[in-house]
């Protein structure tokens, strides 16, 4: 029978300082504790994350969430197999703080020391939440990434096809701003748009017109933009005319990702899976009305759907503590030379689709 293991899991990519202790096997695995500590108060006045702000939160409460997780789990640091932590993509000071306090752990310990991708850890999230067999579809939708990703292994991953430009999170937090809605913005938009009009104003469906699974999602903001300021009256905007923006423009998101899924599918069940399945991770699939739209997509084609808890789907310690073990069960441990990398592709094989200078592409 194969070893159970016990993962101490750091995460520090953005705007959540996350530790979390899962223990078990690959696709059976409990966890025991998941601490995250939100930086929403100190960026508010900004509009958005400030990096160097993020990065000092980080480094000065990494250790306390570690020693809530612990205590959650009723665990000590002996009790641990390996500490898990996201060495990348993010911001780069906040990825360099959880890595440095891993390291420290992993030094002072004799603890094995696994480096994980952010994005690995959401795509292999619904092996954690719901024993997804290989190879399954992953959507990661949120507010810095949108990538279909066909997951053969805890290290394999082939791009389908993704973003060009802005994410839908992040589209959806330029909604929001744009419409004098608080922040975050997804949720904001979604409140607005359950009240709205969806057909009052039409707007674009970026490349539906074109082959593949690519997506941009930067012109939409333009369009509602144009839309508002027609509408506007002096500089008020009426409230209706705000739910109605809201809704038709979450309605072209949505015609969006269910229609690029639709593609990815086709490409996908060449694989000829024994168990089909679509997952959605991020903290855009907490929008019903796109997850709403891919359960019909799946329901209709005979396909699984699986959309992990809210707190599972947005950044935490548990997916990074969890892809650990599933790469450490495989024989896979970093070294002190560990790095933080502001990015780092999964699918190393294709052509960056984002960033290409000179640290190499976003995604």
């Amino acid at each position: 029978m194969a070893r159970s293991y016990t993962l101490l899991g750091l995460e520090s990519s953005c705007d959540d300082t996350a530790a979390a202790v899962v223990r078990g096997y690959p696709r059976e695995a409990d966890v025991l504790s998941s601490v995250v500590e939100g930086q929403s108060s100190l960026h508010a006045s900004f509009g958005g994350v400030v990096p160097e702000i993020a990065a000092r939160a980080h480094a000065e409460r990494m250790d306390v969430v570690v020693r809530q997780a612990l205590d959650r789990a009723g665990l000590t640091l002996g009790d641990l197999d390996g500490v898990a932590v996201t060495a990348g993509p993010g911001l780069i000071g906040g990825v360099m703080a959880g890595v440095m306090c891993a390291k420290g752990i992993a030094f002072g310990t004799g603890l094995p020391l696994i480096g994980v991708n952010h994005l690995a850890g959401h795509a292999l999230t619904p092996r954690l939440t719901d024993g997804v067999q290989y190879p399954y579809l992953m959507l990661l939708v949120s507010g810095g990434h949108c990538q279909y990703l066909l997951v053969r292994g805890a290290d394999a991953f082939r791009r389908l096809g993704g973003t060009i430009d802005d994410a839908p999170g992040e589209a959806f937090d330029k909604t929001a701003r744009l419409l004098a809605l608080p922040q975050p913005g997804g949720p904001a938009v979604e409140a607005e748009a359950r009240q709205g009009d969806a057909g009052r104003f039409r707007f674009p469906r970026p490349l539906l017109d074109r082959d593949g699974c690519d997506m941009s999602f930067s012109g939409l903001k333009t369009a509602l933009l144009r839309t508002r300021d027609q509408v506007m009256e002096g500089n008020r905007l009426r409230a209706d005319d705000r739910r109605d923006l809201c809704a038709g423009f979450q309605a072209a998101i949505v015609d969006v990702l269910v229609e690029k899924t639709r593609r990815a599918l086709v490409q996908y069940m060449k694989e000829r899976p024994e168990h089909p399945c679509l997952a959605v991770a991020g903290g855009v699939a907490a929008n019903q009305a796109i997850r709403g739209g891919l359960e019909t997509l799946c329901a209709e084609l005979g396909i699984g759907f699986v959309a992990p808890p809210l707190a599972l789907c947005t950044d935490n310690g548990a997916m990074i503590a969890y892809a650990g073990l599933e790469r450490f069960a495989g024989g896979f441990e970093d070294d002190m030379t560990l790095a933080a990398r502001p990015r780092w592709p999964l699918d190393a094989t294709q052509a960056g689709m984002l960033g290409s200078g000179k640290k190499g592409p976003k995604a």
